[in-house]
């Protein structure tokens, strides 16, 4: 004790001549603080492209300009790690097996979500609920609890979501050009769907309707019958697939085959990218397709270039025999960011700090616009931007915004408010798209059962399990009778369906990590 004392009092007498009395020379409390405000604050933080071609073909987007001017807002030294978003969830596993594990980790989804490979369970990420709440209010106050809940295990929060607002989001485009060259009028129903793909096919379109692989916004047709393959629903006293409803499965199976006997979809449909589904559709090779209703002021601007005269439109989706039409609902998330466990508490208060900022006026303005002076003007007080209109000058705005990674999703208000077609996208997901889409069933987190059972468990919220979706394909191509439904929907219980479906109803009957979304009409 008397040695201890000691050190003390010498410590005491030498104040004025050291910071301090241990080896590391601690600084005093003030001139720390004014180092940390002027110390830049590094880290590393894996993201998706997002399927943005300049994001793609960007030899190194840490030496991009619009990387570099985040960074000097933010006063910050980012190390980007870019996942393509075509093999997002193979090299996002690749990344959790090689232990090399950024920072930060931005996933398509939620905290459980296949993606994140049970790394939020493992302890890989720290729960963020202490510093969210004393260093992020605003993200707090914004974010509806379903998003909470999406990025939550346990009871704890794990991850920031870029949250929607609304889970009405896709919507079926139209080349009205073509349209109005048939002297059809827009389809109201799955049969008048069929009718104007068959005028737009005698008009020379190459592909009357645009589909991809897996099925992937293809929700024009599933969804008129309700039999998205991802979905689940309540049928007596269990949760069961939506492909369970073989009357109405073997009804969207019929018109697929339709489609792609009279030419109407790709016949390579099975194995088109998203990269590929894009380009068909820039190209003017597409008379419909689904996509996002936020994207209309893109296509349209694209058009310009490709197919000047073209006219592009959002149309009310089709509706099936039961009344029922729309895409998906999507989930309350749209990515969502985790930090690393092995980062330190100090340098985590600072990274949630840089989410929060996203949320503000400044932020706002520098991912819709740009920079002042340079991509946008002020003019008493208003925002003076003129959008893009290359397709190269579009994909390079786009990958801004790719780095606002915290706000509401749904659409950018500061930026479509500007001009007539992004008001009329507003209305038209106010109005239309609002009342149209086919909910759900879902689980957060996933259910166990699918790890046990990787080909029979949905891959995503919007695409199905690979075994239904391999049948749905060989159907398709008449190489399986499809009448044969019934029999694949026994082949799924007996390679773990069952068990998938028993979980899910017990989960379902005890409320554990249940979110249910009803269909809009």
């Amino acid at each position: 004790m008397k040695k201890v004392m000691g050190l003390l009092l010498t410590c005491a007498m030498t104040v004025s001549v050291v910071a301090g009395c241990s080896s590391d020379a601690t600084p005093s409390p003030t001139s720390s603080q004014a180092a940390k405000k002027n110390e830049k604050l590094k880290f590393s933080m894996s993201i998706t492209t997002s399927g943005n071609k300049f994001a793609e073909k960007s030899a190194d987007v840490n030496q991009e300009k619009w990387v570099k001017k985040l960074e000097e807002l933010t006063n910050t030294d980012i190390d980007f790690r870019m996942l393509p978003l075509k093999d997002f969830d193979q090299k996002m596993s690749l990344m959790f097996a090689s232990n090399d594990i950024s920072d930060v980790v931005q996933n398509v989804g939620g905290a459980t979500t296949k993606g994140m490979s049970g790394s939020v369970e493992s302890g890989v990420f720290m729960p963020l609920d202490d510093l969210l709440k004393q260093y992020a209010p605003t993200i707090m106050k914004l974010v509806p609890k379903e998003a909470w809940q999406e990025t939550s295990f346990n009871g704890k929060i794990y991850g920031i979501p870029s949250w929607l607002s609304t889970p009405s989001r896709r919507a079926l485009f139209m080349r009205t050009d073509l349209l109005e060259k048939t002297g059809l009028a827009a389809p109201k129903t799955v049969d008048e769907f069929l009718n104007v793909m068959r005028a737009f096919k005698k008009l020379g379109v190459e592909n009357p309707y645009q589909m991809r692989e897996n099925f992937k916004y293809a929700d024009t047709i599933l969804g008129a019958f309700d039999v998205l393959p991802s979905q689940f629903e309540v049928q007596g006293d269990q949760v069961v697939p939506k492909f369970y409803d073989v009357e109405n499965m073997t009804k969207a199976l019929q018109t697929f085959k339709t489609m792609f006997d009279e030419g109407l979809i790709p016949k390579d449909f099975a194995s088109i990218s998203s990269s590929d589904y894009g380009k068909n559709i820039d190209a003017g090779k597409v008379g419909m397709w689904s996509a996002n209703a936020q994207g209309l002021s893109i296509y349209r601007e694209k058009f310009k270039n490709t197919v000047p005269n073209a006219k592009v439109d959002i149309v009310p989706a089709p509706r099936g025999p039961e009344n029922r039409g729309g895409h998906l609902l999507y989930s309350s998330i749209n990515t969502s960011y985790y930090i690393n466990s092995k980062v330190s508490k100090e340098k985590a208060i600072e990274i949630v700090k840089f989410f929060e900022w996203m949320t503000t006026p400044e932020a706002e303005k520098y991912f819709s616009f740009g920079i002042e002076g340079e991509t946008y003007t002020m003019e008493n007080g208003k925002v003076k931007f003129t959008a893009p209109t290359t397709p190269e000058e579009i994909d390079l705005d786009g990958f801004r915004g790719m780095f606002w990674f915290v706000h509401d999703t749904a659409y950018n208000k500061a930026k479509e408010e500007l001009t007539p077609t992004g008001r009329e996208m507003m209305n038209i997901l106010d109005n239309v798209i609002s009342k149209e889409g086919l909910g759900s069933v879902r689980f957060v987190p996933a259910l166990q059962t699918y790890s046990k059972y990787p080909d029979v468990a949905a891959q995503a919220d919007d695409v199905g399990p690979k075994l239904i979706l391999d049948h749905m394909i060989k159907m398709v191509y008449g190489k399986e009778p499809i009448s044969d439904w019934p029999k694949v929907i026994e082949e799924y219980k007996n390679k773990g369906g069952n068990d998938i479906i028993k979980e899910a109803s017990e989960r379902y009957k005890q409320g554990n990590g249940v979110i249910v979304s009803s269909n809009r009409s």
